[in-house]
């Protein structure tokens, strides 16, 4: 339109307090205004920043943030389910990486990203490096003097499990070492996993001088009950996590661990998801975000040559 029509639209706007109804324009554009993010723990602070990057972004452009947690729930996968067919959300970003190989399947849905997870069903994703970040661990243990490294692992079938075992591995063959069985201890990222991993680490006769943890909520359990039991982290075995959650730099010592940028991840998630909703496309490339360690009290040379 001409300029001076423009300046008079505008004015009428001001004047009347005019506000666009956003139920309306979605109405009539045939979406929610909304975008789901499916998690599998709300209690898990590892998904705070995530959650924190997604909401930025999506308020910019307009859109509202839905988050539903996974584990609650008898039947989580029908409760999602209605969410998809009843035109809740125009796009869903995956947290819990249980869920895809469900939820690619249902006709129709609306577009998916993965979010630090992947799926075999070629979902678009954003993720780390999680096998060079788990190598960038190990390699500086090795740098400090550290020959016997133990490992916590994630749950079992877990595609971050897995990667970061086998990033371990890598890192330990060029090394020339190698990981003994009874130096893998099973954990799930969670807390309590990490205590029990600290009662077989006692148990052990030969014990590794350290320890490379999955997570940094498993890392959290595990220094905290070796403290209870008067054990000294650092000086009886090093300890590096996985993830850089917020109070990994409060703890006493303060944890050694590979940041993965959380925030970054929600932000590019969401960037990717409104890519697709405006294209109409349910395809778009998977994004890998580099890792950085990040050192701190948590690692010293073992009292023990090895």
């Amino acid at each position: 339109v001409a300029e001076q029509t423009r300046t008079a639209v505008l004015d009428a706007v001001r004047q009347s307090g005019y506000r666009v109804n956003r139920t309306a324009r979605n109405l009539r554009r045939r979406r929610s205004g909304s975008i789901l993010a499916l998690v599998p723990n709300l209690a898990n602070p590892f998904f705070s920043e995530i959650l924190s990057g997604l909401s930025t972004v999506l308020a910019e452009s307009g859109h509202g943030l839905l988050v539903a947690d996974t584990r609650i729930g008898p039947d989580p996968s029908a409760r999602l389910s209605d969410y998809l067919a009843g035109g809740m959300a125009d796009g869903v970003v995956i947290l819990d990486g249980t869920l895809p190989d469900a939820m690619a399947l249902e006709r129709p849905r609306p577009p998916m990203v993965l979010a630090c997870e992947w799926s075999p069903h070629k979902l678009p994703s954003v993720r780390v490096d999680n096998e060079g970040g788990a190598a960038l661990a190990i390699r500086h243990l090795v740098e400090r003097g550290h020959r016997a490294i133990g490992h916590l692992m994630g749950p079992p079938g877990n595609v971050l499990t897995a990667s970061r075992l086998a990033g371990m591995r890598r890192a330990l063959a060029e090394a020339g070492l190698a990981l003994p069985p009874d130096h893998i201890f099973p954990g799930d990222f969670g807390l309590e996993s990490g205590a029990r991993a600290a009662a077989r680490w006692l148990a052990l006769r030969h014990r590794p001088t350290a320890v490379f943890c999955a997570s940094d909520e498993m890392a959290c359990g595990f220094i905290g009950a070796l403290q209870h039991a008067g054990i000294e982290v650092p000086g009886a075995v090093s300890v590096v996590g996985f993830d850089d959650i917020e109070v990994s730099a409060h703890l006493t010592p303060a944890l050694t661990t590979i940041r993965q940028p959380r925030r970054l991840i929600g932000e590019r998630a969401a960037q990717l998801l409104l890519g697709m909703i405006e294209a109409g496309s349910a395809e778009a490339p998977t994004e890998l975000l580099p890792v950085e360690l990040i050192e701190r009290q948590s690692v010293t040379p073992p009292k023990t040559p090895c």
